[in-house]
């Protein structure tokens, strides 16, 4: 995984300068924004997506303010404000791949500058502690998101490490199908998450020399990573 950088944010802890703030709320971003019925989960879109701006702009080394969205939903085209991450560069596309995911108060990015052709990027952080909270187990989650393998494997576990792996094998599944392109418009349970090319657990506790982390992270995080 040459050349991709990684970085878990905070997002109370994210901190832009007005025009980056300004640049976020400009377009199909503002709208969503504006669309959230809680302020809190605006507040944490807004600084996700400032985050994601700020980070691109390091990998660059260029001034924030040369860089806008666009994002590129396959369904929905190139100004949905959804999608794979995108920036326009002084009005050309920037030579970047990114993504991002945001789960219990922080951001997880991921990026690569200057990509070879044909490699594409995709990842995810969740939040095995909602499995539990939600009361998923066997009759809920497996069934929708898991195939027959991956439910024998999780089975196989001791039942207090049960939703951590689902955990991990939906993180899988997602930076797979955002690496793809594909989302989920394909059926998750159709990606068998213990054996994708180019996927890759990410250990969150500050000891996984790829990844930048800059605060503690609760045990409860998993996260995964596509590049290839």
């Amino acid at each position: 995984m040459a050349g991709l950088a990684l970085r878990l944010e905070t997002l109370d802890a994210v901190t832009a300068p007005v025009a980056v703030t300004a640049s976020v709320l400009r377009g199909a971003a503002g709208a969503r924004a504006a669309a959230f019925a809680h302020e809190r989960d605006r507040q944490e879109f807004l600084a996700g997506r400032a985050a994601l701006l700020l980070f691109a702009a390091g990998l660059l080394d260029v001034d924030p303010g040369r860089l806008v969205a666009r994002y590129d939903c396959p369904q929905c085209g190139p100004d949905a404000g959804h999608g794979r991450p995108a920036y326009l560069l002084d009005g050309g596309p920037a030579p970047l791949l990114l993504s991002a995911s945001r789960a219990a108060g922080r951001v997880l990015l991921a990026g690569v500058a200057h990509p070879e052709a044909g490699t594409a990027l995709g990842t995810d952080l969740e939040d095995s502690g909602r499995l539990a909270v939600a009361g998923f187990g066997a009759d809920g989650f497996d069934p929708v998101a898991l195939g027959a393998r991956e439910q024998r494997w999780v089975q196989g576990l001791p039942a207090g490490k049960r939703n951590r792996a689902r955990a991990l094998l939906w993180a899988r599944k997602e930076a797979w199908l955002k690496r793809s392109g594909e989302g989920l418009r394909r059926d998750p349970a159709t990606v068998d998450a213990l054996d994708l090319p180019g996927v890759a657990d990410l250990a969150l506790d500050g000891t996984d020399p790829r990844l930048d982390v800059a605060a503690p992270v609760p045990a409860n995080l998993v996260a995964a990573v596509a590049f290839c």
